[in-house]
């Protein structure tokens, strides 16, 4: 190329007659257009599509802002700026501005998820461990405001920039959002959509403060350590059991248990025992008539004294009275967390209610209990 070319394409390029951006990525959310020198010609047009907003800046201040269409650019359409170039009777020379165009379309499928596990108290599993993630899509809506509080002189805001700041404040709300819901560990999983809602809710003026709409937010799954959902769903089918029954039930299987054990006669002997049990409580349901048929003792024998009365205790959950229960079934019902060592109990001969713990015969239920060594031989 000799000079004449050089100079005359230098000439050419030096003001410029339009102004426009054609986007070939997927990921832009702001670009700042490049010309030589940032000369505009006087009555250059100005093309914005759909889906875009142009932003002149002039000098780090915002000037004015155009939607979707064709522009003139005189002063009569750049009211802010020539305010600002102090242009009282017009100008025929080229101008220099910043021009920035902003992507308004819809972003979706955009991924968040808590990068540390959340601490929850439940009030019958204590502290729990929580993780959450899901989706959400977001929209450009005030691109001035963006410009000016997120975009800065970046020559090209991308969308993964964004979303780094984006993530940050979406686990911050999420964390503050299910610690204020104050729900049972369990239907955290069983109430995503309403939990989207609300915290869509809760950060969506934040997002709006930058000049950004949340648009959609998903909350896609709850998850939790694999022993705490055990418990919760042993949990779920002892609140639906009779306490007699699954006592009664439990004791059977613990008892068999034994039985099977290869470790010396304690087993067989159990498993003897649970048999004339379990066969006499099985005939005295067969035939119920035969307690009233059992010989009466000799007159003058030795008479066995009257069956001692089971303890029966009652407890409290939320404020509400529960009871009454036997002593295995309130040793149950702390083993499944229903109650803890903190719960009221009362029964019979005692003034008030007492915390478990501080109950003689049920602070066995808080382990540590062990026998003194035997005596020397």
């Amino acid at each position: 190329m000799d000079i004449f070319s050089k100079i005359k394409e230098k000439l050419s390029h030096e003001f410029i007659d339009i102004v426009e951006w054609l986007d070939y990525t997927d990921d832009t959310i702001a670009h700042r257009f490049e010309r030589y020198q940032n000369e505009i010609k006087n009555g250059a047009k100005l093309i914005v599509r759909e889906g875009q907003t142009a932003v002149f800046v002039n000098e780090g201040q915002l000037a004015d802002v155009f939607s979707p269409g064709t522009y003139d650019l005189t002063t009569q359409n750049l009211p802010i700026l020539a305010t600002l170039k102090g242009w009282k009777y017009g100008f025929n020379s080229p101008f220099k501005a910043e021009v920035y165009f902003v992507n308004t379309h819809l972003f979706t499928d955009e991924k968040w998820g808590t990068k540390n596990p959340i601490t929850l108290s439940d009030e019958r599993f204590g502290l729990v461990e929580i993780r959450a993630f899901g989706t959400y899509a977001f929209k450009i809506s005030d691109a001035g405001k963006f410009i000016v509080d997120i975009v800065g002189t970046d020559n090209n805001f991308t969308n993964f920039e964004i979303n780094e700041h984006l993530k940050s404040l979406i686990a911050t709300r999420f964390t503050d959002t299910v610690g204020e819901a104050n729900l049972p560990i369990e239907l955290y999983a069983a109430n995503t959509s309403e939990l989207s809602e609300t915290c869509k809710e809760v950060m969506g003026p934040e997002f709006e403060s930058v000049g950004i709409s949340l648009e959609k937010f998903y909350i896609e799954n709850v998850s939790m350590p694999e022993d705490l959902k055990k418990e919760i769903f042993e949990y779920s089918r002892i609140d639906k059991l009779d306490l007699d029954k699954l006592t009664k039930f439990k004791t059977a299987k613990a008892i068999e248990a034994a039985a099977k054990n290869e470790g010396g006669t304690a087993g067989a002997g159990m498993g003897m025992g649970m048999g004339f049990v379990l066969a006499q409580q099985m005939g005295g349901l067969m035939n119920p008539q035969m307690g009233a048929q059992q010989p009466v003792a000799k007159a003058g024998g030795a008479m066995p004294p009257p069956m001692p009365v089971a303890v029966q205790y009652f407890y409290a959950i939320n404020g509400a009275q529960q009871g009454p229960v036997t002593f295995d079934q309130l040793k149950a019902l702390f083993a499944n967390r229903t109650i803890n060592r903190e719960s009221l109990v009362w029964k019979q001969g005692m003034a008030n209610w007492s915390a478990l713990q501080e109950v003689e015969e049920l602070k066995s239920f808080l382990g540590g209990s062990t026998p003194p060594p035997l005596p020397n031989s």
